[in-house]
Protein backbone atom coordinates (compact mmCIF):
# COMPACT_ATOMS: atom_id res chain seq x y z
CA UNK A 1 0.00 0.00 0.00
CA UNK A 2 2.95 2.31 -0.36
CA UNK A 3 3.82 4.66 1.96
CA UNK A 4 -0.29 5.80 3.45
CA UNK A 5 -0.68 6.27 6.45
CA UNK A 6 -3.32 3.71 7.94
CA UNK A 7 -3.25 4.11 11.74
CA UNK A 8 -6.72 3.76 13.31
CA UNK A 9 -7.86 7.19 15.26
CA UNK A 10 -7.95 5.96 18.77
CA UNK A 11 -11.15 7.68 21.20
CA UNK A 12 -8.37 7.72 23.82
CA UNK A 13 -6.73 10.34 22.32
CA UNK A 14 -5.07 12.67 25.06
CA UNK A 15 -6.02 16.25 25.71
CA UNK A 16 -2.86 18.77 24.78
CA UNK A 17 -1.93 20.46 28.57
CA UNK A 18 -2.50 24.21 28.33
CA UNK A 19 1.32 24.73 28.69
CA UNK A 20 1.67 22.71 24.86
CA UNK A 21 0.70 26.93 23.69
CA UNK A 22 3.46 28.42 24.63
CA UNK A 23 5.27 26.04 22.88
CA UNK A 24 7.49 27.18 19.65
CA UNK A 25 7.56 25.47 15.95
CA UNK A 26 11.25 24.28 17.58
CA UNK A 27 9.69 23.25 20.66
CA UNK A 28 8.05 19.83 19.41
CA UNK A 29 6.07 21.27 16.67
CA UNK A 30 2.83 20.80 18.39
CA UNK A 31 1.31 24.48 18.36
CA UNK A 32 2.09 27.51 15.90
CA UNK A 33 3.14 30.67 17.74
CA UNK A 34 0.03 32.82 18.26
CA UNK A 35 1.22 36.45 18.53
CA UNK A 36 -2.32 37.56 20.06
CA UNK A 37 -2.26 35.84 22.88
CA UNK A 38 0.77 38.50 24.21
CA UNK A 39 -1.38 41.14 22.84
CA UNK A 40 -4.59 40.34 25.27
CA UNK A 41 -2.80 39.36 28.13
CA UNK A 42 -3.86 41.82 30.85
CA UNK A 43 -1.58 44.50 32.35
CA UNK A 44 -1.72 46.22 35.72
CA UNK A 45 0.81 49.06 33.88
CA UNK A 46 -2.13 50.00 31.46
CA UNK A 47 0.37 48.53 28.26
CA UNK A 48 -2.85 46.33 27.04
CA UNK A 49 -3.43 49.49 24.40
CA UNK A 50 0.10 49.13 22.91
CA UNK A 51 0.68 45.70 22.62
CA UNK A 52 -2.66 45.00 20.51
CA UNK A 53 -1.63 47.71 18.46
CA UNK A 54 1.67 45.91 18.13
CA UNK A 55 0.44 42.83 17.25
CA UNK A 56 -2.41 43.98 14.83
CA UNK A 57 1.03 45.44 12.56
CA UNK A 58 2.64 42.57 12.61
CA UNK A 59 2.76 39.88 9.53
CA UNK A 60 0.09 37.31 9.77
CA UNK A 61 1.29 35.34 6.90
CA UNK A 62 3.18 35.01 3.25
CA UNK A 63 2.05 35.28 0.02
CA UNK A 64 3.74 34.44 -2.65
CA UNK A 65 3.32 33.92 -6.73
CA UNK A 66 2.01 30.92 -7.62
CA UNK A 67 4.95 29.10 -10.32
CA UNK A 68 3.18 25.98 -10.84
CA UNK A 69 -0.18 28.12 -12.29
CA UNK A 70 1.44 30.12 -15.01
CA UNK A 71 3.53 26.76 -16.43
CA UNK A 72 1.75 26.44 -19.47
CA UNK A 73 4.06 23.43 -21.62
CA UNK A 74 6.40 21.74 -19.89
CA UNK A 75 8.12 18.33 -21.82
CA UNK A 76 7.52 14.94 -20.85
CA UNK A 77 11.12 14.32 -20.10
CA UNK A 78 11.08 17.24 -17.48
CA UNK A 79 8.01 17.01 -15.83
CA UNK A 80 9.44 14.93 -12.96
CA UNK A 81 12.64 17.76 -12.18
CA UNK A 82 9.95 20.53 -12.62
CA UNK A 83 7.41 18.78 -9.93
CA UNK A 84 10.75 18.42 -7.61
CA UNK A 85 11.64 22.05 -7.52
CA UNK A 86 7.97 23.25 -7.98
CA UNK A 87 7.66 20.75 -4.42
CA UNK A 88 10.65 22.63 -3.09
CA UNK A 89 9.26 26.15 -3.89
CA UNK A 90 5.92 25.07 -1.47
CA UNK A 91 8.74 23.75 1.03
CA UNK A 92 10.70 27.30 1.16
CA UNK A 93 7.59 28.93 1.67
CA UNK A 94 6.34 26.72 4.57
CA UNK A 95 9.70 26.75 6.34
CA UNK A 96 9.84 30.64 6.08
CA UNK A 97 6.41 30.90 7.59
CA UNK A 98 7.39 28.56 10.19
CA UNK A 99 10.45 31.25 11.34
CA UNK A 100 7.21 34.00 10.77
CA UNK A 101 5.24 32.09 13.36
CA UNK A 102 8.07 31.12 15.75
CA UNK A 103 9.41 34.94 16.01
CA UNK A 104 7.20 36.99 16.90
CA UNK A 105 9.72 38.75 19.64
CA UNK A 106 12.23 39.33 17.23
CA UNK A 107 9.83 41.25 15.26
CA UNK A 108 8.18 43.39 17.72
CA UNK A 109 12.06 44.71 18.84
CA UNK A 110 12.99 44.82 15.06
CA UNK A 111 10.93 46.47 12.57
CA UNK A 112 13.23 45.03 9.89
CA UNK A 113 13.11 41.84 10.91
CA UNK A 114 10.67 39.87 8.64
CA UNK A 115 12.36 41.64 5.80
CA UNK A 116 15.47 40.91 6.10
CA UNK A 117 15.41 37.66 7.81
CA UNK A 118 12.25 35.71 6.20
CA UNK A 119 11.17 37.66 3.03
CA UNK A 120 14.36 38.64 1.59
CA UNK A 121 16.24 35.28 2.41
CA UNK A 122 13.54 33.78 0.77
CA UNK A 123 13.36 35.52 -2.26
CA UNK A 124 16.66 34.67 -3.21
CA UNK A 125 15.88 30.90 -2.45
CA UNK A 126 12.74 31.28 -5.40
CA UNK A 127 15.14 32.84 -7.45
CA UNK A 128 17.05 29.91 -7.10
CA UNK A 129 14.74 27.27 -7.85
CA UNK A 130 12.96 28.94 -10.48
CA UNK A 131 16.46 28.86 -12.40
CA UNK A 132 16.90 25.20 -12.15
CA UNK A 133 13.11 25.11 -13.32
CA UNK A 134 14.17 26.83 -16.40
CA UNK A 135 17.62 24.47 -16.70
CA UNK A 136 15.34 21.53 -16.15
CA UNK A 137 13.01 22.67 -19.39
CA UNK A 138 15.82 24.11 -20.99
CA UNK A 139 18.03 20.99 -20.85
CA UNK A 140 15.37 18.86 -23.10
CA UNK A 141 14.23 21.49 -25.71
CA UNK A 142 11.47 22.80 -24.32
CA UNK A 143 10.82 26.49 -24.38
CA UNK A 144 10.97 28.89 -20.78
CA UNK A 145 8.86 31.48 -20.01
CA UNK A 146 10.98 34.34 -18.83
CA UNK A 147 8.62 36.40 -17.27
CA UNK A 148 8.53 33.25 -14.04
CA UNK A 149 11.59 34.49 -13.49
CA UNK A 150 9.51 37.58 -12.02
CA UNK A 151 7.90 35.73 -9.44
CA UNK A 152 10.73 34.96 -6.84
CA UNK A 153 9.64 38.00 -4.69
CA UNK A 154 6.95 37.40 -2.15
CA UNK A 155 5.12 39.85 -0.05
CA UNK A 156 3.57 39.99 3.64
CA UNK A 157 0.01 40.36 4.96
CA UNK A 158 -1.27 41.48 8.30
CA UNK A 159 -3.25 40.72 10.39
CA UNK A 160 -6.42 42.68 8.95
CA UNK A 161 -6.27 41.02 5.49
CA UNK A 162 -9.73 39.90 4.37
CA UNK A 163 -10.32 36.36 3.49
CA UNK A 164 -10.08 35.33 0.42
CA UNK A 165 -8.63 38.46 -1.29
CA UNK A 166 -4.78 37.54 -0.16
CA UNK A 167 -4.06 37.32 -3.61
CA UNK A 168 -5.99 39.81 -5.16
CA UNK A 169 -7.56 37.74 -7.34
CA UNK A 170 -11.30 37.82 -8.02
CA UNK A 171 -13.89 34.91 -6.77
CA UNK A 172 -14.79 33.06 -9.99
CA UNK A 173 -18.64 32.93 -10.73
CA UNK A 174 -19.80 29.82 -8.61
CA UNK A 175 -22.44 29.33 -11.84
CA UNK A 176 -19.73 28.21 -14.32
CA UNK A 177 -18.89 25.83 -12.15
CA UNK A 178 -22.31 23.89 -11.61
CA UNK A 179 -23.56 21.94 -15.04
CA UNK A 180 -27.16 23.66 -14.00
CA UNK A 181 -26.45 26.95 -14.86
CA UNK A 182 -26.76 28.67 -11.63
CA UNK A 183 -24.73 31.83 -10.34
CA UNK A 184 -23.88 31.76 -6.84
CA UNK A 185 -23.41 34.43 -4.93
CA UNK A 186 -20.12 35.01 -3.84
CA UNK A 187 -19.85 33.11 -0.15
CA UNK A 188 -17.46 36.57 1.75
CA UNK A 189 -20.75 38.64 1.11
CA UNK A 190 -23.42 36.74 3.36
CA UNK A 191 -24.90 39.72 4.99
CA UNK A 192 -24.24 38.22 8.91
CA UNK A 193 -22.37 41.75 9.52
CA UNK A 194 -18.94 39.71 10.12
CA UNK A 195 -15.81 40.91 8.97
CA UNK A 196 -13.86 38.42 7.26
CA UNK A 197 -10.58 39.29 9.02
CA UNK A 198 -8.35 36.90 6.96
CA UNK A 199 -5.04 37.10 8.47
CA UNK A 200 -5.97 37.05 12.55
CA UNK A 201 -4.01 34.70 14.20
CA UNK A 202 -5.71 33.23 17.03
CA UNK A 203 -5.76 29.72 19.48
CA UNK A 204 -8.48 27.80 20.34
CA UNK A 205 -10.19 26.65 23.07
CA UNK A 206 -6.87 24.53 23.74
CA UNK A 207 -4.38 26.57 22.39
CA UNK A 208 -4.69 24.67 19.32
CA UNK A 209 -5.08 26.10 15.84
CA UNK A 210 -2.69 29.18 16.13
CA UNK A 211 -2.50 29.84 12.26
CA UNK A 212 -6.34 29.39 12.24
CA UNK A 213 -9.29 29.44 11.72
CA UNK A 214 -10.52 32.84 13.46
CA UNK A 215 -13.80 33.79 14.82
CA UNK A 216 -14.81 36.07 11.71
CA UNK A 217 -13.92 32.48 9.23
CA UNK A 218 -17.15 31.08 10.73
CA UNK A 219 -21.29 32.30 10.58
CA UNK A 220 -24.18 30.93 12.05
CA UNK A 221 -26.22 29.80 9.32
CA UNK A 222 -29.52 30.26 10.10
CA UNK A 223 -28.60 34.43 9.75
CA UNK A 224 -27.22 33.67 6.40
CA UNK A 225 -29.37 34.93 3.54
CA UNK A 226 -30.58 32.20 0.98
CA UNK A 227 -28.01 32.15 -1.83
CA UNK A 228 -27.76 28.58 -3.83
CA UNK A 229 -28.58 27.97 -6.70
CA UNK A 230 -26.28 24.80 -6.43
CA UNK A 231 -28.52 21.68 -7.73
CA UNK A 232 -28.30 20.04 -4.26
CA UNK A 233 -31.27 19.41 -2.38
CA UNK A 234 -32.28 17.57 0.66
CA UNK A 235 -31.55 14.19 -0.37
CA UNK A 236 -28.52 14.89 -1.70
CA UNK A 237 -27.00 15.66 -4.88
CA UNK A 238 -29.19 15.72 -8.12
CA UNK A 239 -28.64 15.28 -11.73
CA UNK A 240 -28.48 18.42 -14.54
CA UNK A 241 -31.67 19.60 -15.48
CA UNK A 242 -34.20 17.99 -17.67
CA UNK A 243 -32.62 18.09 -21.18
CA UNK A 244 -29.23 16.91 -22.57
CA UNK A 245 -28.02 13.66 -20.60
CA UNK A 246 -29.94 13.33 -17.69
CA UNK A 247 -28.94 10.03 -16.28
CA UNK A 248 -26.32 9.50 -13.54
CA UNK A 249 -24.24 6.50 -11.84
CA UNK A 250 -23.31 6.53 -8.27
CA UNK A 251 -20.18 4.90 -7.06
CA UNK A 252 -19.60 3.44 -3.42
CA UNK A 253 -16.66 3.35 -1.67
CA UNK A 254 -16.93 4.10 1.71
CA UNK A 255 -15.79 6.95 4.08
CA UNK A 256 -11.84 6.02 4.96
CA UNK A 257 -13.25 4.13 7.92
CA UNK A 258 -9.64 2.39 7.10
CA UNK A 259 -8.29 5.51 7.58
CA UNK A 260 -6.21 6.00 4.58
CA UNK A 261 -4.18 8.92 4.76
CA UNK A 262 -0.70 10.68 3.59
CA UNK A 263 0.21 14.38 2.82
CA UNK A 264 1.35 13.92 -0.82
CA UNK A 265 -0.48 14.57 -3.74
CA UNK A 266 0.30 12.44 -6.78
CA UNK A 267 -0.88 15.21 -9.37
CA UNK A 268 0.94 18.14 -8.26
CA UNK A 269 4.33 16.67 -6.34
CA UNK A 270 4.74 13.04 -7.94
CA UNK A 271 7.93 11.08 -6.13
CA UNK A 272 7.57 14.00 -3.53
CA UNK A 273 7.03 12.71 0.39
CA UNK A 274 4.84 15.71 1.88
CA UNK A 275 4.22 17.37 -1.33
CA UNK A 276 0.81 18.66 0.30
CA UNK A 277 1.86 19.77 3.81
CA UNK A 278 -1.90 18.32 4.85
CA UNK A 279 -3.61 14.91 5.19
CA UNK A 280 -5.74 14.09 2.64
CA UNK A 281 -8.34 11.23 2.86
CA UNK A 282 -8.27 8.61 0.35
CA UNK A 283 -11.54 6.48 -0.71
CA UNK A 284 -11.66 4.11 -4.15
CA UNK A 285 -7.81 3.43 -4.82
CA UNK A 286 -5.94 2.24 -1.61
CA UNK A 287 -2.53 2.46 -3.71
CA UNK A 288 -2.42 6.45 -4.08
CA UNK A 289 1.23 8.40 -2.70
CA UNK A 290 3.49 10.13 -4.00
CA UNK A 291 5.37 7.31 -5.44
CA UNK A 292 2.24 5.69 -7.43
CA UNK A 293 2.92 5.13 -11.19
CA UNK A 294 -0.40 4.38 -13.25
CA UNK A 295 0.57 0.76 -13.48
CA UNK A 296 0.34 0.93 -9.60
CA UNK A 297 -2.96 2.23 -9.95
CA UNK A 298 -3.95 0.75 -12.23
CA UNK A 299 -2.94 -3.23 -10.41
CA UNK A 300 -4.48 -1.45 -6.64
CA UNK A 301 -7.02 -3.05 -4.27
CA UNK A 302 -10.25 -0.74 -4.10
CA UNK A 303 -12.44 0.56 -1.53
CA UNK A 304 -15.50 0.86 -3.89
CA UNK A 305 -17.98 -2.10 -4.34
CA UNK A 306 -18.20 -2.00 -7.63
CA UNK A 307 -14.80 -3.54 -8.59
CA UNK A 308 -14.72 -1.97 -11.68
CA UNK A 309 -14.27 1.49 -10.30
CA UNK A 310 -10.22 1.47 -8.99
CA UNK A 311 -10.30 5.59 -8.82
CA UNK A 312 -8.76 7.36 -6.70
CA UNK A 313 -10.99 10.56 -4.81
CA UNK A 314 -9.20 12.21 -2.23
CA UNK A 315 -9.33 15.71 -0.10
CA UNK A 316 -7.69 17.28 2.44
CA UNK A 317 -9.09 15.58 6.28
CA UNK A 318 -11.24 17.69 8.51
CA UNK A 319 -10.48 18.49 12.19
CA UNK A 320 -11.67 19.62 14.96
CA UNK A 321 -10.03 21.83 17.59
CA UNK A 322 -10.63 20.54 21.08
CA UNK A 323 -7.66 19.76 22.40
CA UNK A 324 -6.93 16.65 21.61
CA UNK A 325 -3.63 14.99 19.14
CA UNK A 326 -4.35 12.36 16.24
CA UNK A 327 -1.82 10.11 15.30
CA UNK A 328 0.70 13.17 12.71
CA UNK A 329 0.64 15.58 16.07
CA UNK A 330 4.11 15.16 15.77
CA UNK A 331 4.78 14.68 11.84
CA UNK A 332 4.99 16.74 8.69
CA UNK A 333 1.84 17.73 7.01
CA UNK A 334 0.34 17.21 10.48
CA UNK A 335 1.10 19.00 13.92
CA UNK A 336 4.84 20.17 12.78
CA UNK A 337 2.95 21.95 9.86
CA UNK A 338 -0.04 23.96 11.97
CA UNK A 339 -2.75 20.70 11.10
CA UNK A 340 -3.47 20.11 14.18
CA UNK A 341 -6.56 18.04 16.12
CA UNK A 342 -8.68 15.14 16.00
CA UNK A 343 -9.16 13.86 12.09
CA UNK A 344 -13.17 13.65 11.52
CA UNK A 345 -14.31 10.84 9.43
CA UNK A 346 -17.24 11.38 7.07
CA UNK A 347 -20.76 10.40 8.15
CA UNK A 348 -21.29 9.90 4.43
CA UNK A 349 -19.50 10.65 1.49
CA UNK A 350 -21.24 10.37 -1.93
CA UNK A 351 -19.74 9.87 -5.21
CA UNK A 352 -22.05 10.49 -8.32
CA UNK A 353 -21.67 11.24 -11.58
CA UNK A 354 -24.02 12.83 -14.22
CA UNK A 355 -24.47 14.45 -17.74
CA UNK A 356 -24.67 17.54 -19.29
CA UNK A 357 -27.44 19.36 -20.03
CA UNK A 358 -27.03 20.29 -23.70
CA UNK A 359 -25.90 16.94 -25.28
CA UNK A 360 -24.16 13.25 -24.67
CA UNK A 361 -20.99 12.85 -23.01
CA UNK A 362 -18.02 10.84 -23.91
CA UNK A 363 -16.08 8.54 -21.87
CA UNK A 364 -13.18 10.08 -19.55
CA UNK A 365 -9.41 8.37 -20.42
CA UNK A 366 -7.93 6.43 -18.55
CA UNK A 367 -5.57 8.19 -16.15
CA UNK A 368 -7.26 11.51 -16.27
CA UNK A 369 -6.44 13.69 -13.58
CA UNK A 370 -8.43 16.46 -12.37
CA UNK A 371 -8.23 19.02 -9.52
CA UNK A 372 -11.04 21.01 -8.24
CA UNK A 373 -10.34 24.17 -5.86
CA UNK A 374 -7.59 25.77 -4.63
CA UNK A 375 -5.45 25.02 -2.01
CA UNK A 376 -3.92 27.88 -1.41
CA UNK A 377 -6.91 30.32 -2.84
CA UNK A 378 -6.16 32.52 0.20
CA UNK A 379 -2.95 33.72 -0.63
CA UNK A 380 -3.31 32.88 -4.75
CA UNK A 381 -6.50 34.73 -4.56
CA UNK A 382 -10.24 32.78 -5.36
CA UNK A 383 -10.06 32.64 -9.23
CA UNK A 384 -9.31 28.63 -9.18
CA UNK A 385 -11.82 28.43 -5.63
CA UNK A 386 -14.35 26.11 -6.14
CA UNK A 387 -16.05 25.77 -2.52
CA UNK A 388 -19.43 25.02 -0.87
CA UNK A 389 -20.26 24.66 2.47
CA UNK A 390 -23.90 23.92 4.37
CA UNK A 391 -25.54 22.32 6.52
CA UNK A 392 -28.03 19.10 6.03
CA UNK A 393 -31.22 21.13 6.23
CA UNK A 394 -29.71 24.43 4.31
CA UNK A 395 -28.08 22.71 0.92
CA UNK A 396 -31.03 24.16 -1.38
CA UNK A 397 -31.07 27.52 0.65
CA UNK A 398 -27.44 28.33 1.89
CA UNK A 399 -23.88 27.90 0.29
CA UNK A 400 -20.94 29.28 1.64
CA UNK A 401 -17.93 29.68 0.12
CA UNK A 402 -14.93 31.99 2.67
CA UNK A 403 -16.55 31.00 6.41
CA UNK A 404 -17.78 28.03 7.65
CA UNK A 405 -20.91 27.35 8.96
CA UNK A 406 -21.60 26.88 12.53
CA UNK A 407 -25.10 24.49 12.02
CA UNK A 408 -28.18 23.98 14.37
CA UNK A 409 -28.77 21.08 16.68
CA UNK A 410 -29.21 17.88 14.52
CA UNK A 411 -27.79 19.65 11.52
CA UNK A 412 -24.71 18.15 10.02
CA UNK A 413 -21.81 20.12 7.68
CA UNK A 414 -21.54 19.22 4.37
CA UNK A 415 -18.77 20.20 1.88
CA UNK A 416 -20.22 19.23 -1.69
CA UNK A 417 -17.49 19.76 -4.49
CA UNK A 418 -18.72 19.74 -8.69
CA UNK A 419 -15.47 19.05 -10.39
CA UNK A 420 -15.29 20.41 -14.18
CA UNK A 421 -16.99 18.45 -16.49
CA UNK A 422 -15.40 19.32 -20.18
CA UNK A 423 -12.03 17.84 -21.71
CA UNK A 424 -9.83 18.59 -24.07
CA UNK A 425 -10.09 16.06 -26.32
CA UNK A 426 -6.16 14.57 -25.98
CA UNK A 427 -4.41 15.06 -22.56
CA UNK A 428 -4.87 13.32 -19.30
CA UNK A 429 -3.00 16.39 -17.32
CA UNK A 430 -1.74 19.49 -18.03
CA UNK A 431 1.33 21.54 -16.89
CA UNK A 432 -0.70 23.45 -14.62
CA UNK A 433 -2.53 20.37 -13.97
CA UNK A 434 -5.94 22.67 -14.81
CA UNK A 435 -5.86 23.55 -18.63
CA UNK A 436 -6.83 20.49 -20.41
CA UNK A 437 -10.01 20.47 -18.71
CA UNK A 438 -13.02 23.54 -18.24
CA UNK A 439 -16.24 24.00 -16.47
CA UNK A 440 -19.19 24.22 -18.63
CA UNK A 441 -20.14 28.32 -20.01
CA UNK A 442 -23.48 29.35 -18.63
CA UNK A 443 -25.58 27.47 -21.36
CA UNK A 444 -24.05 24.46 -20.77
CA UNK A 445 -22.09 23.62 -23.63
CA UNK A 446 -17.70 23.21 -23.19
CA UNK A 447 -16.20 25.93 -24.70
CA UNK A 448 -12.59 25.63 -27.52
CA UNK A 449 -13.80 22.08 -28.76
CA UNK A 450 -13.50 20.49 -25.04
CA UNK A 451 -16.12 17.21 -24.95
CA UNK A 452 -18.61 16.82 -22.53
CA UNK A 453 -17.57 14.20 -19.78
CA UNK A 454 -19.53 13.32 -16.64
CA UNK A 455 -19.65 15.31 -14.08
CA UNK A 456 -18.16 14.18 -10.76
CA UNK A 457 -19.86 15.34 -8.03
CA UNK A 458 -18.73 14.59 -4.26
CA UNK A 459 -20.90 15.34 -1.10
CA UNK A 460 -18.82 15.31 2.37
CA UNK A 461 -21.10 15.15 5.32
CA UNK A 462 -19.72 15.25 8.85
CA UNK A 463 -20.86 15.08 12.47
CA UNK A 464 -18.84 18.29 13.78
CA UNK A 465 -19.77 19.51 17.57
CA UNK A 466 -20.78 23.02 17.28
CA UNK A 467 -18.29 25.48 17.19
CA UNK A 468 -19.09 28.35 20.09
CA UNK A 469 -17.66 31.80 19.67
CA UNK A 470 -17.26 33.94 22.61
CA UNK A 471 -15.55 37.15 22.82
CA UNK A 472 -14.02 37.21 19.72
CA UNK A 473 -12.73 34.05 20.06
CA UNK A 474 -13.73 30.34 18.47
CA UNK A 475 -14.16 27.60 21.04
CA UNK A 476 -14.30 23.95 19.21
CA UNK A 477 -13.34 25.22 15.70
CA UNK A 478 -13.07 22.96 13.11
CA UNK A 479 -11.13 23.33 9.89
CA UNK A 480 -9.77 21.69 6.31
CA UNK A 481 -5.80 20.50 6.71
CA UNK A 482 -4.22 23.72 4.83
CA UNK A 483 -0.81 24.44 3.71
CA UNK A 484 0.47 26.43 6.83
CA UNK A 485 0.72 30.07 4.99
CA UNK A 486 -3.06 29.48 3.89
CA UNK A 487 -4.55 29.52 7.33
CA UNK A 488 -6.86 26.90 7.56
CA UNK A 489 -9.28 29.21 5.36
CA UNK A 490 -12.44 27.76 4.01
CA UNK A 491 -11.98 28.83 0.80
CA UNK A 492 -9.22 26.74 0.54
CA UNK A 493 -11.34 23.45 0.34
CA UNK A 494 -10.35 21.50 -2.89
CA UNK A 495 -10.58 18.05 -4.15
CA UNK A 496 -8.77 15.12 -6.71
CA UNK A 497 -9.59 12.92 -8.91
CA UNK A 498 -7.80 10.04 -11.09
CA UNK A 499 -9.74 7.77 -13.61
CA UNK A 500 -8.97 4.39 -12.78
CA UNK A 501 -12.51 2.75 -13.93
CA UNK A 502 -12.29 -0.04 -16.15
CA UNK A 503 -13.28 0.18 -20.02
CA UNK A 504 -16.40 -1.60 -19.14
CA UNK A 505 -17.72 0.57 -16.19
CA UNK A 506 -16.59 3.55 -17.84
CA UNK A 507 -18.75 2.80 -20.98
CA UNK A 508 -21.42 1.87 -18.60
CA UNK A 509 -21.80 4.97 -16.83
CA UNK A 510 -20.96 6.61 -20.13
CA UNK A 511 -24.63 4.79 -21.37
CA UNK A 512 -26.22 4.93 -18.43
CA UNK A 513 -25.75 9.18 -18.31
CA UNK A 514 -26.82 9.41 -22.19
CA UNK A 515 -29.67 7.34 -21.53
CA UNK A 516 -31.23 8.88 -18.78
CA UNK A 517 -30.70 5.81 -16.23
CA UNK A 518 -30.26 5.89 -12.76
CA UNK A 519 -27.34 3.51 -12.38
CA UNK A 520 -24.58 2.16 -9.62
Amino acid sequence: MGRNIRKRRSSMATKAVAASAALALGGGGLIWANFYASAHESSSSGQNTTKAATAAAQVATISCPDVGQKLTNVPAKAKQGVATELANLDKQITEAYARLASSRQAQANDAGFVQNAIVGPLKEKRAATIDRIRINIQRVGGQFDSSLSQLAACTTQTANTNAGQAGGGQQQNGGQQQQNGGQQQNGGQQQNGGQQNGGQQQAGANGQGGNGPTAADFVDITKVQANAQLGVGANGLKANGNSGSRGSFTTKCGTNGNDNHNTDNVIVAPGVSNGAHHLHDYVGNQSNDAFANDQKLAAAQTSCQNQGDKSSYFWPVLRVQDGSQDFDQNKDGGGKEGNVGKILQPVQAQLKFVGNKRGKVVAMPTALRIITGDAKAFVNGNGNANVNWSCTGFENKVQLETQYPICPQGSQVVRTTNFQSCWDGKNIDSANHRTHVAFVQADGTCANGFKAIPQLQVRLVYNVPQPVIQNGVVKNAYAVDTFPENLHKPITDHNDFINFFSANTMNKMVNCINTGKRCQ
